[in-house]
């Protein structure tokens, strides 16, 4: 991996949350992930080893910060913990999800900024690059005082609907007002016009909104959003769709978090399909007919690469 004799060896080590996806990104880079044990006590408390040295290295670790998401949080902050004691060169966390970042700001007083808490604790744990994926907010990057490399699922996600399903007849529809952005960058992507349902309790399972601003009668159209948690939204919006008369309704997101009755929700939808990536690992009860995953593993792997070789990342965060 290594392009001269003056850059440093490059080893990956995975945690629990997404064994998968770490050796699928492992084997993109083209290096077998490094041997480490994580193991618990009696009373929950984590205890991990680094099976092998790294002196000097360069070290990623894979770790989605999903459910359970304190266990995966702490396992990451651990393992960072025992890799900067053990005099690893450098230390770069690779965060496919980002747990908390919905907690972006205060919407209330007297809240917390919890994904601002959670950059305080790897910067002040030694961490020294963060790798991640389709943040819930752009501007949690500015929470970090170290390089931040946010990549970018749209353009893979765009790709595989165009190749498995074709763009003819497609509106790309945002399921409420704060996705329009989103939504956009999924258009000019697919080539294809936007829509905007008029959702002002996004989470109201009870209301189900009248007003889709724009076109989509007889069109397919695709509901895209950063993740997928309780599908309440998906739900409302597939509903909305087919009343204004649209002729099928996908979802397509980045993050499957699936929690409570998600995939009952999703399954009993009028949605055809639900396609999303496998930045979070989707477990076999979870998985159902009308899912498609796509694998981020290529698109973390390159990455990986270019920051090894000391290149740009920048192609990478293109939508």
């Amino acid at each position: 991996m290594t392009d001269s004799k003056s850059q440093p060896d490059i080893k990956i080590f995975a945690l629990n949350s997404n064994m998968e996806l770490a050796e699928k990104i492992s084997a993109a880079v083209g290096i077998p992930l490094g041997k480490s044990t994580v193991k618990k006590f009696s009373d929950d408390e984590i205890k991990i080893s680094v099976d092998e040295s790294i002196r000097g290295d360069e070290v990623y670790v894979i770790q989605s910060v999903s459910d359970p998401v304190n266990t995966n949080l702490m396992e990451l902050l651990i393992m960072v913990d025992a890799l900067r004691r053990a005099s690893a060169g450098s230390i770069n966390v690779v965060i496919p999800y980002y747990g908390y970042s919905r907690a972006d700001r205060k919407a209330r007083s007297r809240e917390p900024i919890t994904a601002k808490l959670i950059a305080t604790f790897f910067q002040m744990d030694g961490v020294d690059r963060v790798v991640t994926l389709d943040l819930h907010a752009d501007q949690i990057q500015g929470f970090f005082d170290i390089p931040v490399d946010h990549l970018r699922a749209a353009r893979l996600l765009a790709n595989f609907f165009e190749s498995k399903h074709g763009a003819e007849d497609v509106v790309v529809v945002s399921p409420d007002h704060t996705g329009v952005s989103r939504a956009r960058t999924f258009a000019e992507l697919l080539n294809a016009p936007i829509a905007i349902i008029d959702n002002r309790s996004p989470e109201d399972a009870n209301t189900i909104p009248e007003s889709v601003i724009g076109d989509v009668k007889g069109k397919r159209a695709v509901v895209v959003d950063d993740l997928i948690d309780t599908g309440i939204k998906l739900e409302i919006a597939s509903e909305t769709l087919k009343k204004a008369g649209a002729s099928e309704v996908f979802a397509m997101a980045t993050h499957p978090i699936f929690s409570g009755d998600a995939v009952s929700r999703l399954k009993n939808s009028q949605i055809e399909k639900v396609i999303v990536t496998d930045s979070i690992k989707v477990s076999e009860k979870n998985q159902f007919d009308k899912l498609e995953i796509v694998s981020v593993d290529k698109l973390f792997g390159e990455a990986i690469k270019l920051i090894h070789n000391q290149q740009s990342v920048g192609k990478l965060f293109g939508r």
